[in-house]
C-alpha cells in the first residue's frame, strides 16, 4: 500500500471515530463497542501478554479515549502507559480524562512515538468502510510490522473473525480476518511463541505474540 493510499485510509477511519466520539462521548459506544462489559472482556484477553507483577511500559495503538487505563488500574500495580490515536479529538478527550495521571501520555499520531515493552491494538482492524480484502489485509500486515518494531517483549491484537455467523456479518463496513492466516503470519515472521485465543464468546479472536529474547 502506497503512502497516499495509507494516509487516505487512516483519514477515513479517523473521521468515523471522531464522529462516534462526538455522538456518544468518551464511552464504549464512542469507540464503537456495544458495552463496557464487552470492552473489558477484550482488554482481559489482550492483557494476557502482560506480566502480572513486574513493572512494564505499554504502547496502546489506537488508544481512543484511553479506556484501557481503567482496566489496567484494576489489575496491574506499576505501568507506564503511552497511547496514540489518529483522531485528534480522541487524544484531546483522553488527555482531559487522565490529566492528573502520572506515567500516562497520549500522542496524536498513527504510530507509537517510542518503543515500549509491550504493544496492544484493540479494534483497529475492524472498520474497513468498503475497502477491498487485499487492501485491508495489507494495512493489517503493515500495522503488525509496526507493532513488532515498537514492542520489545511482545504485542497483542484482536480482529473480527471469518467464523462469525453469516447472518451477523457486515462485509461492506467491517473486515473479518482469518485467524489461522494471521496466526501463521505471526508465527513465521515475529516469534515462535504465539497464542491464538478464540474461545471467549465474541465474534472475534485475539493473538498474543511473545518475543524470543
Amino acid at each position: 500500500m502506497s503512502n497516499p493510499e495509507h494516509e487516505r485510509l487512516l483519514s477515513d477511519v479517523s473521521a468515523y471515530y471522531t464522529e462516534r466520539l462526538v455522538t456518544h462521548g468518551d464511552t464504549p459506544r464512542g469507540v464503537d463497542w456495544n458495552s463496557e462489559d464487552g470492552q473489558f472482556l477484550r482488554f482481559e484477553k489482550l492483557a494476557q501478554i502482560l506480566p502480572q507483577e513486574e513493572a512494564f511500559s505499554l504502547n496502546d495503538v489506537g488508544c481512543g479515549y484511553g479506556a484501557l487505563i481503567d482496566f489496567l488500574d484494576k489489575k496491574y500495580p506499576n505501568f507506564d502507559y503511552r497511547g496514540n490515536d489518529i483522531s485528534g479529538e480522541m487524544v484531546q478527550s483522553a488527555r482531559r480524562r487522565y490529566a492528573d495521571r502520572l506515567k500516562v501520555q497520549f500522542s496524536h499520531a498513527s504510530k507509537p512515538v517510542e518503543v515500549a515493552d509491550y504493544g496492544i491494538a484493540s479494534g483497529i482492524f475492524n472498520l474497513r468502510q468498503g475497502r477491498g480484502d487485499k487492501e485491508w489485509l495489507e494495512y493489517i500486515l503493515q500495522t503488525l510490522d509496526l507493532l513488532n518494531a515498537t514492542s520489545r517483549l511482545g504485542f497483542s491484537f484482536n480482529c473480527l473473525t471469518t467464523y462469525s455467523d453469516a447472518d451477523r456479518i457486515r462485509p461492506d463496513l467491517l473486515y473479518y480476518a482469518d485467524p489461522c492466516t494471521l496466526f501463521d503470519h505471526c508465527k513465521r515472521k515475529y516469534s515462535r511463541q504465539v497464542a491464538l485465543l478464540h474461545d471467549y464468546g465474541l465474534y472475534e479472536f485475539t493473538i498474543l505474540v511473545r518475543k524470543n529474547i
